[in-house]
């Protein structure tokens, strides 16, 4: 059955294979196979992305996958969830046209309340504080768009400086804006309607505990 094809949940299984015989591959080819072995992993590395590929060239996912190295572990995507008078700091994508909170990958060798600050000020212009933890959440549980590696997305809750905005660094970003609750616009996959409510009701509650999957 090929991606996207059956139920949402025969979709979902066939994602998760992908991702455990792709994560199987590189963290086989980690530790020094014996070269029987390494041939046997490289195999099974593209056969993943034949799986994945849909109707993208398999070639350009075998390079994705070769590029990831070390024991596979799970990406981190961090997001900043920052308010002013009640209304939330969002960004236009230029890929889709659609809204989300600032975020990306989190760097190695940054700590995730940085990763979240630097990608508020990049993709944004606004500089802020990350001061609490809204949640952390599998990538895909939520009905989020199919992505060939798997994911945690961490959000953290954001003080903005008074500091008039400096220019947006983020080539990928067209325009940031401040919405109402009630006023939100057509939303990114990157940031899943339930989770901007959360962000809402951390604001309206400091009291909350993070959310955890």
């Amino acid at each position: 059955m090929p991606p996207g094809d059956g139920e949402p949940g025969q979709s979902q299984a066939w994602l998760d294979w992908v991702r455990r015989l792709q994560a199987i591959a590189q963290s086989g080819l980690t530790y020094d196979p014996h070269p029987f072995h390494r041939e046997r992993y490289e195999q099974i590395r593209d056969i993943a992305a034949e799986m994945a590929a849909g109707e993208l060239e398999p070639e350009a996912l075998v390079a994705a996958f070769v590029s990831e190295t070390g024991h596979a572990t799970p990406k981190v995507d961090v997001r900043a969830a920052a308010f002013r008078d009640g209304r939330v700091l969002l960004v236009r994508g230029l890929d889709d046209g659609l809204w989300t909170l600032p975020g990306g990958w989190a760097e190695v060798g940054e700590k995730p309340s940085a990763a979240a600050e630097k990608e508020l000020r990049e993709e944004s212009g606004h500089r802020g504080r990350a001061v609490r933890l809204i949640g952390m959440y599998e990538r895909d549980v939520r009905g989020r768009g199919r992505f060939p590696f798997y994911a945690y997305k961490v959000y953290f809750l954001c003080e903005l400086d008074d500091a008039d905005p400096e220019p947006v660094q983020a080539s990928e970003i067209i325009e940031a804006a401040f919405f109402a609750e009630n006023d939100v616009p057509d939303l990114s996959p990157r940031t899943p309607p339930e989770h901007l409510t959360r962000a809402f009701a951390h604001l309206r509650d400091p009291s909350l505990p993070a959310d955890f999957d």
